[in-house]
C-alpha cells in the first residue's frame, strides 16, 4: 500500500513551517496525536505510581500502556522494557552494571560504524574494568560491515559485542542475525544499538538475536526518551546500582528515579500512530505495525532513490552511502563547497539538510571525512515527493 503523505503531513503542526525536512536522523517532528498525549498526561491528575489515587493510578496505567506499545514496537515483552533520559544513558548505565563482571583478560569488541553511544560507553567501561577493546572495522568502499569484520576480532575472552543495527550517518545495516551467530558461538553478549533502525523497519529483538538493544523514541515521532530491552533471563541477573528503598523488580531496578509519564504516554501515542500508518491493516497493534512498516519502507526507498538519480544528475557530488542494505539515510559532499556551508546555503532556501559527523565521528574519519563530515539527507513517514525535489533544487542553485 502507498502512504497517504499528505493526511500524514496534516498530523504534524510544525511542518506547517514551509521547510522541507531533512533532519529526520537527528529527531522527527512530533505529530498532533502524540502532543495531545503528553498534554493530556500533564493536564489530568498525576502523581507517584500507585493504586490508591487517581492520580496515582493514571501513573500507573500510563507506564503500563507505555511498556507494552514499546514491546509491540521491538517484538518483546512489556516487563523488559526499561525507560530512561535517552539510549546514551542506558547504555553508559548497562555498559558499567556488565563490567562489574569483566577483568584483565577480557575483550570487548565495539566497530567503526557506530554511533559514539555504542562505542565509548563500551571503551570506558572496559578499561576501568582493565579489559581490553578491539575493533571490527567496516569497508569504507561500500560502507558495509560484514560478517568477517567482527569474526576476525572475536576470541574466547570476548565478553560482549557492540554493533549497529542501521548507521546513524550513511545508513549501513549490517547482517544482525549472522552476527548474532558468531558473538554467541564465541560465549558473549550481543548488543545491538537499534536507535536509527527502529525509525525505518521493523524490530524483532529475537530474530536479531541481540541479548540487549536500545532505542529512542524521538527518532521515531515521539518525545525525547530512551528505550532498553534484552533478554528477560539476562536482565534478571543483572545488578545495576540503585537506590536502596527503590524498586528491584525488572524493569524497575533499572529505572532511576520518577519517570517522565509525560514522555511515557507520548512514546505510546507515537507507536499508535506508526501502527496506523496503513489504514487497512488489521490485527494485533504488532502485526499492524508490521504492515505499516512495509507500506514505510516502499514510501521511503521511492524517495531515497529519487534523491539519488537526482545526485547523480546534478554531479560534483559524492554519495558515501553505499552498502547494499541501507536505511533512507544519504551522506554526501559537494565538490568545491565545505558541508557547513552546504547546510548553510540549503537551509536560506527554506530546506533542512544538517552537516557533520554526527556522533559517528569514527566512521566519518574511516570515509576520509575527518570532523567535519558531510551532508546528511534523511527521511521520515511524512517527507514527501515535493521535498525532495526541492532539495534537489536547492542543491543545483549552490555556488560552485
Amino acid at each position: 500500500m502507498a502512504l497517504d503523505v499528505a493526511a500524514i503531513r496534516a498530523h504534524v503542526p510544525a511542518l506547517k513551517s514551509g521547510t522541507a525536512r531533512f533532519d529526520a536522523p537527528g529527531g522527527t517532528q512530533t505529530p498532533q496525536p502524540v502532543i495531545d498525549a503528553i498534554a493530556s498526561a500533564l493536564t489530568t491528575p498525576l502523581a507517584n505510581r500507585g493504586r490508591n489515587t487517581e492520580g496515582e493510578r493514571n501513573a500507573d496505567r500510563i507506564v503500563s500502556e507505555a511498556r507494552s506499545a514499546l514491546a509491540d514496537l521491538l517484538g518483546t515483552t512489556p516487563g523488559t522494557v526499561v525507560f530512561g533520559r535517552s539510549a546514551t544513558q542506558l547504555v553508559y548505565d548497562l555498559s558499567r552494571t556488565l563490567a562489574k563482571g569483566w577483568g584483565p583478560g577480557d575483550e570487548v569488541v565495539v566497530t567503526r560504524l557506530d554511533h559514539d553511544s555504542n562505542i565509548r560507553p563500551w571503551v570506558q567501561a572496559a578499561e576501568s574494568a582493565g579489559a581490553t577493546v578491539r575493533w571490527a572495522d567496516f569497508d569504507p568502499a561500500t560502507g558495509e560491515l560484514r560478517p568477517e569484520h567482527v569474526e576476525a576480532v572475536l576470541s574466547p575472552r570476548t565478553r560482549l559485542v557492540a554493533v549497529t543495527a542501521a548507521s546513524n550517518l550513511i545508513g549501513a545495516m549490517p547482517d544482525l542475525p549472522a552476527l548474532a551467530a558468531l558473538v554467541h558461538s564465541a560465549g558473549a553478549l550481543f548488543h545491538v544499538d537499534a536507535v536509527h533502525y527502529a525509525s525505518h523497519a521493523v524490530v524483532d529483538l529475537a530474530a536479531i538475536g541481540a541479548d540487549t538493544l536500545v532505542c529512542s523514541p524521538y527518532k521515531f515521532l515521539g518525545p525525547h526518551l530512551g528505550v532498553l530491552t534484552g533478554r528477560a533471563e539476562l536482565l534478571e541477573s543483572l545488578r545495576p546500582d540503585k537506590l536502596l528503598p527503590s524498586a528491584d523488580t525488572v524493569p524497575e531496578r533499572f529505572e532511576l528515579g520518577t519517570l517522565p509519564y509525560e514522555s511515557l504516554a507520548g512514546s505510546a501515542a507515537a507507536v499508535d500512530f506508526l501502527a496506523g500508518l496503513d489504514p487497512r491493516a488489521r490485527g494485533s497493534r504488532r502485526d499492524r505495525l508490521v504492515a505499516s512498516f512495509a507500506a514505510l519502507e516502499a514510501h521511503e526507498d521511492a524517495l531515497r532513490e529519487r534523491i539519488e538519480r537526482g545526485l547523480a544528475d546534478l554531479g560534483g557530488i559524492t554519495v558515501y552511502s553505499r552498502a547494499a542494505r541501507r536505511t533512507p539515510t544519504l551522506l554526501f559532499t559537494v565538490a568545491g563547497l565545505r558541508p557547513a556551508d552546504v547546510y548553510r546555503e540549503l537551509a536560506e532556501r527554506g530546506v533542512d539538510a544538517p552537516a557533520g559527523s554526527f556522533y559517528a565521528v569514527e566512521a566519518s574519519r574511516r570515509l576520509g571525512l575527518g570532523d567535519e563530515g558531510g551532508v546528511r539527507v534523511g527521511l521520515a513517514p511524512y517527507s514527501s515527493a515535493d521535498d525532495v525535489d526541492r532539495l534537489l533544487t536547492a542543491l543545483d542553485s549552490l555556488p560552485r
